[in-house]
This record gives structure tokens, C-alpha cells and sequence, in this order.
């Protein structure tokens, strides 16, 4: 299926933060993003932002669920945080149940994506984080399905 690209440059963690806020105003109950990147590249900052477009409260820390595999916090529509870097096979992900997550009432955001690719539904968001000179970040934002377009087209609009 061919998705609906954004490729937008960011150069501060605040900046990677402030596009996740934006992100996050728009996305809906039953909404996947995936996040792909190396160590380091900047998928839990992303995530933060997402977190706060989100409502997800201030007061709740957001941290990269490394030992846990998901982190829940309440929002706009509930937030669920993987981080599947730890993860070794499928029979992992059935334990967890995912399906729950991608279909449920909340937003499931997903650091280390690419383990589970073909496990993630059709339509979704994919975000891939490569790190550049200087600190700065190249976002390739890929949507899959009508809603992720309508998304892209409203942020390229407010992100340029």
C-alpha cells in the first residue's frame, strides 16, 4: 500500500518534542504510530510530544518502557507506549495482546517498530528518525490510509 509522505528537518530534542505535540493533536482511539530509528535517534522525545498533544498531564513522567514493554497514561484518548527493543520473537507480542491495544479506546505508540511490522495494522502512521550532523534529525513521516493523509496534510501546514 502507498502512503502519504512528509519529510521535514528538526534540530533541537525541543523541536522533536514540538512536532510530537502537534502530531498528537490529531491523532484518534484506535491510532498506531511507529517509530523507527537507531538508539539515541530521538523515538522517546517523539513520544513525549505525542504524550502532551495527547493531554496525557504534565505530572506524568514519560519514559522509554524498556523493562516493562508498555506504559499506559491517561489523556485526550489513553496513551499505550511500547518500546519492543527488548523483544525476541513473535510469541512475545502474543503475550502482550496487542490486538487489544491497536484496536482499542487509545493511541498506540510503538518505539522499535520494525520487530513487529507485519503484526501492525494497514492503516497507521510510521515515523523514521535518522540522526544527522549536528544534532539535527531527518523525520520521514509515512501515512498509511485516509485518516494518516488528512493528518499529514493538515501538519505540513502548520509544521513548515
Amino acid at each position: 500500500m502507498e502512503g502519504t509522505r512528509l519529510n521535514i528537518k528538526v534540530a533541537t530534542p525541543k523541536a522533536t518534542f514540538d512536532f510530537g505535540e502537534l502530531l498528537g493533536k490529531y491523532l484518534m482511539a484506535g491510532d498506531v504510530v511507529a517509530l523507527i530509528g537507531d538508539l539515541g535517534s530521538g523515538k522517546t522525545q517523539l513520544a513525549k510530544g505525542l504524550a502532551r498533544g495527547l493531554d496525557v498531564p504534565s505530572e506524568y513522567y514519560i519514559t522509554s518502557p524498556t523493562y516493562t514493554i508498555i506504559n499506559e497514561y491517561p489523556g485526550r484518548h489513553p496513551l499505550y507506549h511500547f518500546d519492543l527493543y527488548r523483544l525476541e520473537g513473535d510469541l512475545d507480542t502474543e503475550d502482550i495482546g496487542y490486538e487489544e491495544y491497536f484496536n482499542g479506546r487509545g493511541v498506540a505508540v510503538i518505539e522499535w517498530s520494525e520487530k513487529v511490522m507485519h503484526i501492525l495494522p494497514e492503516e497507521r502512521m510510521e515515523i523514521r528518525i535518522n540522526r544527522r550532523e549536528k544534532g539535527t534529525r531527518d523525520l520521514e513521516i509515512i501515512g498509511f490510509g485516509d485518516h494518516f493523509k488528512k493528518i499529514i496534510d493538515e501538519v505540513v501546514h502548520l509544521f513548515a
